[in-house]
Formats: structure tokens, C-alpha cells, sequence
């Protein structure tokens, strides 16, 4: 039976979100495959300067939130190597590196792996998880993409005296200070709280204040402003091998695009944040994991961004007996995107939403 909190916040948002189609797969000239989403770009100033479906929509960050605990953690006075920092904002692959250094946290603050409380699971990136099933592994909370995370967020009680048992708990200082900057960063209230996969505390937030978040981060990594929010993105700019993994296109992409700072979540989020404080940010609405990169690259595109570098990851071919006979590519979802007015772009407001029970 779902919990009373489950069903109150159910009937809350009984409403589907006015996404479009951002990106479509095409076999010999036919559409097959049509990923809708919503989407926004962002200037410094927090202006629109793109957007498409409804980014004002309240939707879950997932794991697009590590850089922001990240920072929060900073602020409660958590010190790292820039490696490990980056560990602590990452959803890593489980390779040999990821879980040394998060082992490499709890060690340096007197802890263990009983300390973790987030859930279990194999390593994330396939190769990882051949390689560790085929020397006998099995799915462990050191293995879980979060590790990184958790071993950060227990290091930081011992620094401040808060209890390591039980840090999840949306009561304990830690969570009450992680909540405490999500709102500064996105400048949002929570228009809803759950709890994530690896079980923190997940807040429902809209693309923009997201968007504006990442661009927080990357703007004072630029500037070097000798905030947590600048030590956040450096360590992930330096290290993003540890943010995700070999073969990941959110560790490409900060390689193949200096000065930005870039996260995914599950259920198909992509943020990215960009030197002169600009950001762009992807929900697609199926979770389709394919489907961030093509629609991300397009927005990037619109801020100005020079995408080419970024092919390999901004669409895929579609194969048929071993050949290309189609491709994944984003759509033209920003020509269809209503105008901004004449003179500045206008920052959207939120569509009417559909209830469930009712045909579009």
C-alpha cells in the first residue's frame, strides 16, 4: 500500500507538463522514435535567452543536485583534495578509482564503510560492471554511483559533531543545510520533497532555478572567487574522470569544453553551466538517457557556444545490419518555441498542465 505522504503527493501533482519534442530517431527517412522534454538556456543576468515544453514545471534534479550538496558540504567546513571533490559531486562508474576514493574519504575522517547509508548496487558504467562481476563482486554501497557522495556527507558530521547515524534523515543538520542551499543557489522553494534513489532527500525544483544554479557555480570557478561554489566546479573541471567515468558524454563534455560545468541526473536531466555564468538545463520527459546530449548541444548552440567539438556526444547513428541507416538528432524544438519580444528575451511562463486522466 503507497504511505499517506506518498498518496497526498500524488494527488498533488496529477498533472503532466507541457513537454515537446526535443529529439527524434529517424530510420530511412522515417521518424521511429520521437523524446519529449522541456528545456531552457539561460544569460547571467538569469534571462531566457531559450526555451521549449515548460521549464517552469516542478521536476526532480535526481543526481543533477551532487554539485549543489557539494557546495553545502563546503560550507560546513568539509575539506578535500580536489580529486576526492569531485568524487563527493559525482555519479561515478564504479571503477577501481571511484571506489579508492571514496574509501579514501571515510579513511581520512576515522570511518568505515558501515558508515555509508546509501542503498546498494553494482557499478554503474558497463565495463566497471563486467569487470567486477567477473572477479566475484556483487552489488555493494561502495559499488552504488553515490558513494562518493555518502562518504562525504558522513566526513562532514564528524567535522561538525553531528551524528553519522542517521544523516539522511530530512531533519539532521546536514540535510537541514543542504536544503538551506539549494534554495540560495536556484533561488526556489522546493515545490516537493521525496527521497533520491540512494536515499537523500530529493527536492522538486524547475529547470530555470536549476539552470541558475549551475550557472552560479561555473561563473565563480571562472572568476575564482574562493567560494565553496568556485572549489565545487574547479575540482569537477580538473577531475572529471571522477564526476562520472571513461566513456561517459558528461566527462566528455567538460573535457571537450573548457570552463564548463556539467552533471546529469537519472530519469534524463543534463545541466550545464558555462564560465560567463550562463546554463542551460534538459528534462526529457521519458527519462530516456539517449536523449540529454541532443537537446543539450542544441542549447548550448543557441548561447553562442561552438558545438562542433561536441558531435560525438550531440547525436548517435542508427544502425540497421551493421550500417547507418538513420540517426538520433535533436529536433528543431527552438524555431518551433514561441518568440521572446522585441528588445530582450522574455522569460517563459508556465504553461497549463494536463491532468492525467485527460486526452491532450
Amino acid at each position: 500500500m503507497p504511505s499517506p505522504m506518498f498518496s497526498a503527493a500524488h494527488e498533488a501533482h496529477r498533472t503532466l507538463p507541457g513537454h515537446v519534442p526535443l529529439v527524434a530517431a529517424t530510420r530511412d527517412g522515417l521518424v521511429e522514435s520521437v523524446h519529449y522534454g522541456s528545456a531552457i538556456a539561460i544569460s547571467a543576468d538569469g534571462a531566457t535567452m531559450a526555451s521549449a515544453g515548460e521549464p517552469l514545471a516542478p521536476f526532480y534534479p535526481r543526481s543533477s543536485l551532487k554539485p549543489l550538496q557539494a557546495v553545502a558540504m563546503l560550507r560546513a567546513g568539509l575539506v578535500l583534495p580536489m580529486d576526492l571533490l569531485a568524487l563527493a559531486a559525482a555519479s561515478h562508474s564504479g571503477a577501481a578509482r571511484h571506489r579508492d576514493g571514496a574509501l579514501r574519504i571515510l579513511e581520512m575522517h576515522s570511518l568505515t564503510q558501515g558508515s555509508l547509508e546509501n542503498s546498494t548496487d553494482l557499478p554503474y558504467g558497463a565495463t566497471e560492471r563486467e569487470d567486477w562481476l567477473r572477479d566475484g563482486g556483487a552489488a555493494s554501497q561502495l559499488t552504488q554511483n553515490c558513494s562518493g557522495k555518502h562518504a562525504a556527507m558522513a566526513a562532514t558530521c564528524v567535522i561538525n559533531g553531528w551524528p553519522v547515524q542517521g544523516y539522511l534523515a530530512p531533519d539532521h543538520p546536514l540535510q537541514q543545510l543542504v536544503a538551506e542551499t539549494i534554495i540560495d543557489l536556484t533561488g526556489e522553494e522546493p515545490l516537493a520533497v521525496s527521497t533520491d534513489g540512494c536515499g537523500t532527500p530529493l527536492f522538486a525544483l524547475t529547470l530555470r532555478g536549476m539552470a541558475r544554479a549551475f550557472g552560479r557555480i561555473a561563473r565563480a570557478t571562472a572568476v575564482d572567487d574562493g567560494t565553496p561554489e568556485a572549489a565545487v566546479g574547479l575540482a569537477m573541471m580538473q577531475h572529471p574522470d571522477m564526476v562520472a567515468g571513461e566513456g561517459r558524454d558528461v566527462t566528455t563534455l567538460m573535457r571537450l569544453l573548457p570552463g564548463a560545468v556539467a552533471k546529469d541526473g537519472f530519469e534524463g536531466v543534463q545541466l550545464v553551466g558555462l564560465a560567463d555564468g550562463s546554463a542551460v538545463a534538459v528534462k526529457i520527459s521519458d527519462g530516456g538517457d539517449r536523449a540529454r546530449m541532443p537537446a543539450t548541444t542544441t542549447l548550448l548552440g543557441s548561447l553562442g557556444v561552438d558545438t562542433a567539438p561536441l558531435a560525438a556526444i550531440a547525436g548517435s547513428p542508427v544502425l540497421g545490419g551493421g550500417h547507418q541507416v538513420g540517426a538520433l538528432q535533436a529536433t528543431d524544438f527552438l524555431a518551433r518555441a514561441a518568440p521572446p519580444v522585441a528588445g530582450h528575451p522574455k522569460t517563459p511562463e508556465p504553461a497549463q498542465s494536463k491532468p492525467v486522466n485527460e486526452a491532450p
